[in-house]
């Protein structure tokens, strides 16, 4: 059994930040993907921003690239999604997955922003931006 859990969600004026942790645990396994979604009110879910097992893969929703920095430490199965500048569209819930299973390195940027490439998924933390 494996557990997802997000925390540091919050309310925020815009242009501030906010730190997003995801804490995995349950069975020893390596999470070769570590991925954040959100899901804002009335609309679909969308990837937000992926990174691999050794860091040196990461990939970005282009609205957020500039704003956001995705980091994960392996020791403590954990990752991070600093959000800095937040916007009020950035509202949403934001959900942690990530994906066990190993990817080709040639379709791994493909795979990374497609929910379905997902093994676990946290509940969400919810980020509410105001102008």
């Amino acid at each position: 059994q494996v557990h997802l859990v997000e925390s540091g969600g919050g309310s925020v004026e815009a242009g501030g930040s906010l730190r997003l942790t995801c804490a995995v645990s349950g069975r020893t396994f390596m999470a070769y993907i570590m991925g954040w979604f959100r899901q804002a009110p009335g609309k679909e879910r969308e990837f937000v921003a992926a990174i691999s097992w050794s860091a040196n893969t990461r990939h970005y929703l282009d609205s957020v690239k500039d704003r956001f920095t995705i980091s994960r430490d392996n020791d403590k199965n954990t990752a991070y999604l600093q959000m800095n500048s937040l916007k009020p569209e950035d509202t949403a819930v934001y959900f942690c997955a990530v994906r066990e299973r190993v990817i080709p390195p040639r379709q791994l940027m493909d795979s990374m922003g497609l929910d379905h490439e997902y093994d676990y998924w946290g509940k969400g933390t919810l980020v509410t931006v105001s102008s």
